[in-house]
């Protein structure tokens, strides 16, 4: 997930070219998607970086995803949409978009995950661990949510919240077939780290799992 202002002059002179240079150095290294999140831009703004979001990751496999905003989605040629918890049910917005555009939605607990994946791709559950964008009173739901989700919901299961590479292996153990996170990309001090921290966290989840 991007976030223009966390990223560093190592990614460049101004917050559109970060994020177009972040975008560009995960897709190289193999992530398999990038959510634009960039909740404040307008309409334009948001079109013209999600446009070049998409010419940084021709000739991979890295599919670009619009957080919410399905009219940019659409207009962009982008590859799905990411929907909030709050935004309309997915069975309303599959009926207008192309053949094998993707669909996703954040949730906050199994049941809602149970609930909500009817035409969903994937679900993305969270926050599973304790994060700083997060009020230190607010809940968490660990790793054996991921797994109760995981055997309930027929659509992959991603992890958000306080995912880092020490707890990543829990994620993967639990069934998830991966996560997303904002600070363990965009704190990274520039593309080189970003890139082993997609090629370690790949390492993670390609691995065969424990013998029970």
């Amino acid at each position: 997930m991007t976030d223009r202002r966390r990223l560093s002059e190592a990614y460049g002179s101004g917050e559109i070219d970060r994020v177009v240079r972040q975008v560009e150095a995960a897709a190289r290294a193999g992530v398999d998607f990038v959510q634009v999140r960039e909740r404040d831009l307008d309409a334009g703004p948001l079109s013209a970086l999600v446009s070049r979001s998409l010419e940084a990751v021709e000739g991979t496999a890295t599919k670009v995803i619009v957080n919410e905003r399905l009219d940019v989605a659409l207009a962009c040629g982008v590859h799905g949409v990411h929907l909030r918890a709050d935004s309309p049910p997915a069975a309303r917005i599959r009926p207008i978009v192309p053949p094998g555009f993707l669909i996703g939605r954040s949730v906050h607990g199994v049941g809602e995950a149970v609930r909500e994946a009817g035409h969903l791709d994937y679900v993305l559950l969270g926050p599973i661990f304790p994060t700083s964008s997060k009020d230190a009173s607010s809940c968490w739901l660990g790793p054996a949510a991921l797994g109760e989700a995981a055997r309930q919901v027929a659509v992959p299961i991603l992890a958000i919240g306080g995912v880092t590479l020490a707890r990543a292996p829990s994620v993967a153990r639990s069934g998830a077939v991966g996560f997303a996170a904002i600070g363990l990309f965009a704190d990274a001090p520039g593309p080189d780290a970003l890139a082993q921290i997609v090629r370690d966290a790949r390492k993670i989840f390609d691995m065969p799992p424990a013998a029970p």
